[in-house]
């Protein structure tokens, strides 16, 4: 009896776990790194940066050593003048861990200097981490070349 009892146990104990779509995941991720597009192009580099960064991120930047930590990186992004360019990008893929505590992307950004007619492009990768229910980019980098 005993054995029936524990066996009604670990089958109720195994069916209350929970069990994720990662399809629902990386979909809910590519919203969040489009609402940090949103608010970059709408506020300002700065702004979105700072609002979607993880305590403990690293910013790598082209002939530059990593920038660690958001104070770092903060400090970093302040100097900063946003009104002279508008940084906007398209996540083209996310892929979720199956905790669904981890996760990355990666698109395609467009520069767009205030004064000229040009538009630099580039490709990005952006690591995310859950950091108190909330997706934060830990991990950012990005490359240029992709003409205008």
């Amino acid at each position: 009896m005993k054995a029936f009892y524990l066996f009604l146990l670990l089958s109720l104990a195994a069916s209350c776990r929970t069990h994720s779509d990662p399809s629902v995941g990386e979909a809910a991720l590519m919203d969040v790194d489009r609402s940090f597009s949103e608010l970059s192009v709408s506020e300002g580099m700065t702004k979105a940066f700072l609002q979607y960064c993880a305590t403990d991120a690293v910013m790598l930047r082209e002939n530059s050593m990593p920038v660690e930590g958001k104070e770092s990186i903060s400090s970093l992004l302040e100097g900063n003048d946003d009104s002279g360019f508008t940084l906007s990008w398209e996540p083209r893929f996310a892929k979720v861990a199956g905790s669904g505590e981890i996760g990355y992307t990666y698109g395609l950004y467009a520069l767009r200097p205030a004064a000229a007619d040009t538009v630099l492009r580039g490709t990005y990768v952006s690591v995310w981490v859950k950091e108190n229910g909330q997706w934060k980019w830990i991990l950012d980098s990005g490359n240029a070349g992709l003409g205008e």
